[in-house]
């Protein structure tokens, strides 16, 4: 049972849906009035506020899908779902805040990839600068045409129209105002997607009763569930498998769990890998904090943000919770939040929280197509075409590529119409992220902490660990092991936790052992890392510092 079907959107709902799109591009329009340079539409002239970034750096993690997926992932395999917010964000943005992001700060560098041939060589930066954009490009039709399908679902909307659309709206006012439009833009969207998503919470709750009773009725659930599951077992193991209905109202699952949050890989791929990799080493996430006014506020954004992380789970994942309750007999996940839209909430208030939906939306496309415009015109055009660009003119490319990164994103999301969501193509772009991570976080966190790491031996490491991960996820689909009569290597749903743990261990392996064959680094290399000279570093800083002055706000 759709929403669209039973509860259409309304008069009032379309005018705040309406008021919420005029403003946001409002605003995008005002700041893209003060664009002049490069650095401006990149780095935000590096004129930040810790406020606006961090509430950004909440909005471009939690995308539109995202509002839909975790309250769906809730309602399926239970709380453990929030573990990616408390344990996958929170402690790796303090780490952060406090180490890395000042460190990257002071280098007074562009992007992260830029940041590695400074520390490495030219081939890790290629490298880093290709996978990032490959995936940011291909993700960018995924998360337009992902969206489009929940949109053309739960609202009853064209789904061509709706691709159309949100890509001209978002496109419109990066290409204007580039990141700070992107930054006060977001800050926007967080806060009216905080206000949608509580909105559910408080009324579902109220329904309900309180957190005890919904305690309580969850309690009653899984004994009915476990009871009737046990009355059809006809095995032992049958009944083991009835038993994990408590793990619903759980945090810390078993190894052996069903459900694709097992404890092994959320404390060690997701705590010490990916979540690190993802808020130290992200291009779409880092930049935020290089554009900051001043070191203090690139981490006060990052601790501000954490702050925000804290009650992320309340207001998407307890919702899922909620729908158990309230909506036992539904037979997919994803439709719990929509459902639930349409039992709580009245004529108006739908339209803030589709509002919401569309900020969450917006928030994660906008991040990406900046990023990836950054990308290829500071790691690609400006190192390899022209070394001497102007600032201006940088702007201009800037904006040029942001045109391309839209029409290749609307242009990808039709060509994945055409395609089953099965087909290689589309798992692969949708998991490329969990191939690279695990290897980009190695040679980064190494190369920081490690004087002896060389250029030629981290390159060699990142291949081999992206083709480790790639192979792990090859050799786990069923075509191959059937094929080569061989057992999967992973029995939990979707072990991308896993792919990361081994690619991670096999890049930090190879970088040390081949480093210690290696000659020595140059001593202009050893300038980023940890307690390594500072000459580099205080120039970059007096840089920053300087750009951090001009002009006003916007």
């Amino acid at each position: 049972m759709l929403l669209a079907a039973t509860t259409p959107l309304t008069l009032p709902d379309y005018v705040v849906i309406a008021l919420y799109l005029a403003g946001t591009i409002a605003m995008g329009v005002v700041i893209g009035a003060r664009m002049k340079t490069g650095k401006d539409f990149f780095l935000g002239g590096r004129r930040l506020p810790w406020w606006a970034i961090g509430m950004s750096l909440v909005a471009t993690d939690i995308g539109g899908t995202d509002i839909i997926g975790v309250g769906g992932a809730a309602f399926s395999h239970g709380l453990a779902v929030a573990n990616f917010e408390w344990i996958g964000c929170v402690p790796a943005m303090i780490v952060g805040a406090f180490v890395f992001i000042p460190f990257l700060y002071r280098s007074g560098v562009y992007t992260v990839p830029e940041f590695l041939e400074r520390r490495y060589n030219v081939g890790v930066r290629s490298v880093m600068a290709a996978c990032w954009l490959l995936f940011m490009a291909c993700n960018l039709g995924i998360m337009l045409l992902a969206s489009a399908k929940m949109m053309s679902a739960v609202f009853g909307w064209d789904e061509a129209a709706c691709i159309t659309v949100t890509a001209v709206l978002v496109g419109g006012y990066t290409f204007v105002g580039g990141l700070a439009a992107v930054v006060y833009t977001d800050m926007i969207q967080c806060a009216v997607m905080i206000a949608g998503c509580l909105l559910i919470l408080v009324l579902g709750l109220v329904e309900i009763g309180g957190v005890g009773e919904l305690r309580a009725r969850l309690a009653e659930v899984d004994a009915r569930e476990t009871a009737a599951a046990n009355a059809a077992a006809s095995t032992s193991d049958d009944a083991a498998d009835a038993e994990s209905t408590s793990e619903r109202t759980s945090l810390i699952l078993p190894a052996d769990t069903q459900s694709p949050f097992p404890w092994p890989g959320i404390y060690f791929g997701l705590a010490l890998i990916l979540s690190p990799a993802y808020w130290i080493g992200n291009q779409a996430i880092v930049q935020r904090s290089l554009g900051a006014r001043s070191e203090f506020d690139a981490k006060a954004s990052y601790i501000w943000g954490a702050l925000l992380k804290n009650i992320i789970p309340l207001i998407v994942a307890v919702p899922g919770l909620i729908a158990v309750v309230l909506l036992p007999d539904l037979s997919n996940g994803d439709k719990a939040i929509p459902n639930l839209i349409g039992v709580l909430l009245p004529a108006g208030l739908r339209g803030l929280f589709v509002a919401a939906f569309l900020a969450a939306l917006m928030s994660s496309i906008d991040s990406y197509l900046n990023s990836a415009a950054t990308i290829v015109s500071n790691d690609f055009y400006k190192r390899f075409v022209d070394r001497d660009v102007s600032d201006e003119k940088l702007l201009k490319i800037g904006r040029v590529t942001t045109v391309a990164l839209v029409a290749w994103a609307v242009m990808f999301a039709f060509l994945l119409t055409t395609m089953s969501e099965k087909s290689g193509i589309y798992a692969i772009f949708q998991t490329l992220m969990a191939f690279f991570q695990g290897p980009a976080f190695a040679i980064l966190l190494i190369g920081v902490l490690w004087r002896r790491a060389t250029g030629n031996a981290a390159l060699i490491a990142l291949l081999c660990g992206i083709v480790t991960s790639v192979s792990l996820y090859a050799l786990n689909q069923p075509v191959i092991y059937e094929a080569m009569g061989w057992e999967p290597l992973f029995r939990i749903q979707e072990p991308f936790l896993y792919f990361s743990i081994w690619a991670f261990g096999v890049t930090a392996v190879l970088l040390v052992v081949l480093s210690l064959f290696s000659g020595p680094v140059p001593e202009e290399k050893l300038r980023y890392v940890f307690g390594g000279h500072s000459g580099a570093t205080s120039n970059a800083t007096g840089t920053v510092s300087s750009a951090a002055t001009e002009g006003p706000n916007p």
